[in-house]
């Protein structure tokens, strides 16, 4: 679901796909006269609409635990995109990002962070929360604007501090309504947002960022599965093929949107990209009331609310900010 993306485009975007994206740095400047491809706009919505609906997915595997789920999707990813590796021929290029042990450092730290959030995001399927995710991938931006300012020293307009706030406003009345911190929405928001500050400052592309992350976990899980199976404490034990095949297909699952979401994100503005990105957490915000069947309080309208008032500041001041960027000065007389 989710983008920490500067839609007003003043500096390198983090364009990132919800749950099961990562961020895919781009130039944040659109060549003038730029404009869409309607096979870019296809291949991101279809990105976009995908992790919208992914979580009726991970219903399906209802009957295995979130962490177990998360394991093999770990493991089955690091397989795939082993083989889209050597397909490509990217081994050469890969091996050698592995002699960067600043790179690597970086990408073990993304791995854990990009892993603790799908397997809440799962936890959240599950504990039928999907409510609070979908509010939590909403916060991403606005969290990655605030981590621009305190950890880079990037510049806050008025509107953008508004925005901020407007966000602060959010979690205090779901607060103050629960009586307690919406603290999935917060724990999703600040792993993603972290993931893509991190991402961001790894010179590697999507595929092979992902391929190093998931095989830099992959010996852990592949033990864990193996002990699950030898000791028949796991769901995998080839007696099930429905749910293994569940499990095995996560690997796919995580990776081929995340292709789509690379190749449409080169092919359209980012203006355009800002607001699809929206998409995904929509999507999943209807699946769960409408689906699933969650409830929709009036905190969670008033949170909302408050959160798509921020985000609607935010659209509005990067297209001001890209108007004047592109408005001639006026002749000297």
């Amino acid at each position: 679901m989710r983008v920490a993306e500067d839609i007003s485009g003043e500096r390198i975007a983090n364009i990132a796909a919800g749950d099961e994206g990562e961020p895919i740095v781009i130039d944040a400047r659109d060549p003038p006269g730029a404009t869409d491809d309607m096979r870019g706009i296809a291949l991101a919505a279809g990105a976009y609409v995908f992790w919208g609906v992914v979580p009726v997915y991970w219903r399906w595997l209802s009957n295995v635990a979130p962490f177990e789920i998360t394991v093999h999707r770990v493991l089955w990813c690091a397989l795939f995109v082993i083989g889209v590796t050597v397909a490509r021929g990217r081994t050469t290029a890969l091996l050698a990002m592995f002699r960067q042990p600043k790179l690597i450092a970086t990408l073990a730290m993304t791995s854990v962070l990009i892993s603790a959030n799908w397997l809440l995001y799962i936890y959240c399927v599950a504990s039928h929360q999907l409510v609070e995710a979908s509010l939590g991938y909403y916060i991403v931006p606005l969290l990655s604007i605030a981590l621009g300012v305190f950890l880079l020293g990037e510049k806050m307009s008025r509107l953008r501090l508004l925005a901020v706030a407007l966000a602060g406003v959010a979690v205090i009345v779901k607060t103050v309504e629960v009586g307690r911190a919406p603290w999935i929405a917060l724990v999703l928001a600040l792993s993603f947002g972290f993931y893509g500050f991190f991402r961001k400052r790894a010179p590697v592309e999507a595929t092979d960022g992902l391929t190093i992350e998931t095989l830099l976990l992959f010996p852990f899980t592949l033990a864990l599965v193996l002990y699950w199976t030898i000791t028949g404490t796991g769901s995998f034990t080839l007696n099930h093929p429905l749910t293994d095949g569940l499990l095995m297909f996560g690997g796919p699952l995580t990776a081929v949107p995340l292709a789509m979401f690379a190749a449409g994100a080169r092919r359209i503005r980012l203006t355009t990209l800002g607001f699809l990105q929206y998409l995904s957490p929509s999507i999943t915000l209807s699946v769960a009331v409408f689906g699933f069947g969650e409830a929709f309080t009036r905190s969670d309208a008033i949170t909302f609310g408050c959160v798509w008032a921020a985000l609607i500041l935010v659209a509005v001041e990067g297209q001001i900010t890209r108007a004047r960027t592109r408005t001639p000065p006026a002749p000297a007389r």
